[in-house]
């Protein structure tokens, strides 16, 4: 397993497309946060890193798709698949080496979006930010990226295709975190089933856990469905 995971933060890195996925991540981060005027942090007159979480979701469906499209969907195009199928690895091992090394690759993104923290906490007058807040988004952030990382390898396992890999993660991606509560606003749900359809969602379960409070429930609504999908990863390469 710890092999298939340096094998992949080796190939993302070794090419200046993974250089450059994660300096348009960050720089989009950079200009959202600190030079636009309707998310700029520094306008909003007290110390808080909102903007940055409610944010940080819609750059991670599009990054994310971009590290991982090539994790299933390269092997099967450059035939490597095959010579993977000879080592003496168990197809869990396999998903499991390419999910924790896409994985520590969009925490290496996540990673340097600490200073933004640094700088608010320096630059505020009084009080400072909310520390329990803001360590309760940033693990809501992790458990966002483990199911979003686990969502694009399930996509790359069914093609070939590195493109179609891509649109496929970021789609299914985009509805599991923004179309449950979208469907909820529906006014044929609004007699009370909206909130059981909008829990469904991975955006309910993110704001909750960014609140500050950990509730066991978000987290294991998180860890269920990183592990969904890295079994329907692991079914799909095992019929392979």
């Amino acid at each position: 397993m710890w092999m298939i995971c340096k094998k992949e933060w080796q190939q993302f890195f070794s090419s200046l497309t993974g250089y450059l996925a994660l300096l348009v991540y960050l720089l989009l981060n950079g200009l959202f946060l600190f030079l636009f005027p309707d998310t700029n942090l520094l306008d909003f007159g007290y110390a808080s890193l909102a903007g940055y979480f409610s944010l940080a979701p819609w750059l991670l469906l599009f990054l994310i798709p971009t590290i991982t499209m090539r994790t299933f969907a390269d092997e099967f195009k450059l035939g490597s698949f095959e010579i993977l199928k000879t080592l003496p690895l168990s197809p869990t091992a396999l998903v499991m080496g390419k999910w924790l090394g896409a994985f520590l690759i969009v925490l290496t993104a996540i990673f340097p979006t600490i200073i933004y923290a640094i700088s608010l906490q320096a630059l505020s007058v009084t009080g400072g930010i909310d520390l329990g807040a803001t360590i309760g988004s940033y693990l809501g952030l992790g458990l966002l990226a483990s199911v979003f990382t686990a969502i694009g390898i399930a996509t790359s396992s069914y093609t070939n295709n590195t493109v179609v890999a891509f649109i496929a993660g970021a789609f299914v991606a985009f509805l599991l975190y923004n179309g449950f509560e979208a469907i909820s606003k529906l006014s044929l749900f609004s007699n009370g089933l909206d909130y059981y359809i909008e829990i469904l969602g991975i955006k309910f379960h993110y704001r909750s856990i960014s609140r500050g409070v950990i509730d066991l429930r978000d987290a294991i609504y998180f860890i269920g469905l990183t592990a969904l999908f890295l079994l329907i990863t692991r079914k799909n390469i095992a019929e392979k």
